[in-house]
């Protein structure tokens, strides 16, 4: 070689030449122009040289980057969510081109793995999901240019949450919503949307739709005036997705109706006065303000007046002799109301009159502790000042005493009414015009107080008579009549003698009465004199029916079939022995009682054939010979067990298994229910079976239990109940699948092999083994000293031959006979 520049001609091989047709030249400056010849050597020497046509540049090739997409990366890419997803894309470009995965519209997941080599690269997700989703990119870029290509992956997943969940309307009880489809469909078609709601004050969600085939629902049923959270979720054929829910509760309510009736009042040279009534519903939302609007009579705009919460409003700076239009719309947090117009036009003149009171009666009367309420109609241009006055005095309000004055009214309050609120009342109305008042007069109606001087002027054996003074209050009204009660010395109870005396004297006669049961006991008779006093005891017996039976009712022992009664005899037993007791039932669904027991002698009985979940009465009546006394009745009850089923069993497993048989071992319930554990019923399934056969016929009272009857390759899972008195519990959780086969293990040793007979180019041996069975799979290894090589025999074959020579089995009784030949 030479450069082009240069005579010279270098060689660039060694002296002994190169053997190949092809050669690399090294050592060569960059970027210089160099001219190659070769010539052929043999053992008589070199020939002539051929010249390369044309110069050579010593510079690297470049070679701008190429992506390589195997076919099934060329089409979408799908995996399964939990799985690995891995992305092995190959490349080539001179110089080597740098490499970079991005994800289109989206960041890499954190747990991304690259590997990138000089020919290839690896992209590897684990434990993949649906944010995997989406377009990757694979860049490859070097001096010489760059290049881009995408891979479409697809991961199989519940979607994720909707978008766009707004609500379009709310009513009075009903909430309209609306959403898009979810950015990330999960990898298949949405079937359907699941809608749900909860109450603000609810940590919980109910289902309201759970199959909405739309992308907008109305929620109706709603409480109107609470606060909502709504929110939807995807479904597709791998779940349900992520939730979109409301970012803020919504309060469940409308715009207001209109305002109520307007009235119009004080109408002056330049204004007037509008009140109106409250909306008949306020939309489920409080009333915030009312708007008042005007228009001159003859434009076509309204102008609003005002805004305020009262509901009244005095309108001024309006011209004189002019008409006017009024509308009022109220107001809440959900919007503005429809307006309502007063129906004719107001002219706008002086209308002033001095205060008129318009009161039918001026005399008020009210019971002590009632609350009195009078209301004082007036009329009066302007509006005219209120004041009221008691006893010619201010009237002082109080939290009892309150007076409330609005344009056409003034109304005093006085609650829980008392001696000191009646008297003479004055209120008094003042304007520009003039000034007017009436007097009302109150009178509070209570209890009159005691009669005074009770004296008894005169007493026989069977009368006494009786005279007093009126009292001293007669309690705001004229006395009309008086009230003589009587009791015995003995006894705390009055009994009213006449309720209808109407002057200040009694005689009360015929001071015997008619006995009842429980007039019995011991009186005393006392006589006394300025002489001293005498007493004198007497026994008296009422024969009468008994009285009730002692309580309470008392029911133990109950359960959803029966219970047990018991009470207390009698404690007035009407002066005879009681016969026997009548016991009856009633459900609480019905009227009619029935008996139970018409002559029981004891104050227990147990009731039977009671029927699960009804409730019932009780109740006992003694019995002596008189009749039937009176009644105890019992508390309502239900019929139900005091126990519930036990809950399953735990930790099942399989704890041996041979090729027809398994042992199963579980640990008992957490919870027994109330009731012992009765036994366990055992359930088996095979790995393609669809239906659980019950193991054992008979409940099972040990942790464990063997099943039999298994087919051998076949695997079996298991499942186990409790069983109590209130019934089966639950199943438990089914134990990983089993095999039924036998254990294995490596087989023992040969017993004690012993060569028998022996030749120049044989040896017999005697393996004798008692534990191998006619079709077990053994090998055995052979060597000697003569033979190097280790021989191996399989029992399941009857010759076998290694090189040039034959093993030969020959069976004789229990053991083996092993010969070699050449």
């Amino acid at each position: 070689m030479k450069e082009v520049a240069d005579d010279e001609w270098i060689a660039c091989t060694p002296s002994a030449g190169a053997q190949d047709t092809s050669y690399t030249v090294t050592t060569l400056r960059e970027n210089s122009k160099y001219n190659f010849r070769l010539s052929a050597k043999n053992s008589a020497g070199v020939g002539e040289p051929v010249d390369l046509p044309g110069s050579v540049v010593a510079a690297a090739k470049l070679e701008a980057p190429e992506i390589e997409l195997d076919s099934a990366l060329r089409k979408i890419v799908n995996v399964r969510a939990c799985s690995t997803l891995r992305l092995f894309v190959t490349f080539r470009g001179r110089p080597e081109p740098e490499i970079k995965w991005s994800k289109e519209g989206g960041i890499l997941s954190e747990s991304a793995q690259i590997e990138v080599t000089n020919s290839f690269t690896v992209l590897l997700i684990e434990n993949v999901n649906r944010n995997d989703s989406g377009k990757y990119v694979l860049t490859a870029e070097n001096c010489c240019g760059s290049k881009s290509t995408f891979i479409n992956v697809r991961v199989m997943d519940s979607p994720s949450a909707p978008t766009n969940l707004e609500i379009k309307d709310v009513k009075r009880d009903s909430v309209s919503i609306s959403w898009e489809p979810p950015l990330i469909d999960g990898g298949a078609k949405i079937s359907h949307y699941i809608v749900e709601k909860r109450e603000e004050s609810r940590m919980a969600f109910t289902s309201v739709n759970s199959n909405c085939v739309r992308n907008f629902y109305k929620i109706d049923n709603l409480q109107e005036g609470c606060f909502y959270c709504f929110r939807v979720l995807a479904v597709n054929e791998f779940g349900t997705g992520l939730p979109a829910e409301t970012p803020e509760a919504v309060k469940v309510s409308e715009a207001p109706l209109p305002p109520g009736k307007i009235t119009l009042s004080d109408v002056t040279c330049n204004g007037a006065r509008l009140s109106w009534e409250k909306p008949d519903h306020d939309g489920g939302s409080k009333i915030t303000c009312y708007i008042v609007e005007i228009q001159a009579k003859g434009e076509d705009t309204w102008m609003k007046y005002s805004e305020s919460k009262a509901q009244e409003v005095l309108v001024n700076g309006l011209i004189q002799g002019k008409e006017y239009f009024f509308r009022i719309s109220a107001v809440n947090e959900k919007g503005t109301s429809e307006p309502k117009s007063l129906l004719t036009p107001v002219m706008v003149k002086d209308t002033s009159a001095e205060p008129v009171i318009n009161l039918l009666t001026n005399t008020f009367s009210v019971k002590a502790g009632n609350d009195l309420k009078i209301d004082v109609p007036f009329k009066g241009v302007p509006s005219p000042t209120v004041v009221w006055k008691k006893e010619g005095n201010l009237l002082k309000e109080t939290s009892r005493v309150n007076v409330h004055t609005s344009e056409s009214m003034s109304q005093i309050t006085i609650k829980d009414a008392s001696r000191i609120d009646l008297g003479v009342y004055e209120v008094i109305l003042t304007n520009s015009i003039g000034t007017t008042s009436t007097e009302i007069f109150v009178s509070v109606f209570e209890r009159p107080g005691p009669p005074s001087d009770l004296a008894a002027d005169e007493v026989s054996a069977d009368f006494v008579s009786l005279s007093w003074q009126p009292p001293l209050y007669t309690g705001g009204c004229q006395i009309t009549n008086y009230v003589v009660e009587k009791r015995d010395t003995g006894s705390s109870l009055w009994q009213t003698v006449s309720a209808t005396v109407a002057r200040t004297s009694i005689k009360i006669s015929r001071l015997t009465q008619e006995g009842v049961r429980k007039d019995s006991g011991q009186y005393t008779l006392t006589l006394q004199s300025t002489g001293g006093t005498t007493s004198k005891s007497v026994t008296c017996k009422v024969l009468d029916k008994p009285g009730p039976p002692a309580g309470p009712l008392e029911v133990s022992g109950l359960s959803a079939e029966k219970c047990t009664l018991s009470w207390a005899p009698p404690h007035e037993t009407g002066g005879a022995e009681i016969l026997h007791y009548i016991v009856e039932k009633c459900e609480t669904s019905r009227v009619s009682w029935t008996l139970l027991y018409g002559d029981l002698i004891a104050t227990t009985c147990k009731v039977t054939k009671l029927l699960k979940g009804n409730e019932y009465l009780f109740r006992v009546k003694a019995v002596n010979k008189y009749g039937e006394g009176e009644t105890l009745e019992s508390e309502p009850i239900k019929a139900i067990d005091p126990f519930t089923v036990a809950s399953a069993p735990t930790d099942v497993e399989v704890t041996s298994a041979t090729n027809e048989a398994m042992t199963i071992c579980w640990k008992r319930p957490v919870s027994d229910g109330g009731s012992r554990i009765s036994g366990y019923i055992i359930e088996k399934r095979d790995k393609h079976g669809v239906r659980w056969v019950r193991v054992n016929k008979k409940p099972v009272y040990d942790l464990r239990v063997k099943a039999t009857g298994l087919h051998e390759g076949c695997e079996y899972e298991f499942r186990v109940f409790a069983e109590n008195v209130a019934g089966l519990s639950e199943p438990s959780l089914p134990c990983p699948l089993t095999l039924a086969e036998d254990p294995k293990s490596p087989p023992s040793s040969p017993a004690k092999p012993t060569i028998v007979d022996s030749a120049k180019s044989c040896i017999t041996l005697y393996i004798l083994f008692f534990q191998l069975l006619e079709s077990t799979d053994a090998f055995f290894l052979l060597s000697s000293l003569s033979y190097p090589k280790a021989l191996c025999l399989s029992l399941g074959v009857r010759h076998f031959c290694i090189s040039s020579g034959k093993l030969e089995i020959i069976k004789n009784g229990p053991g083996r006979f092993v010969s070699q030949r050449d």
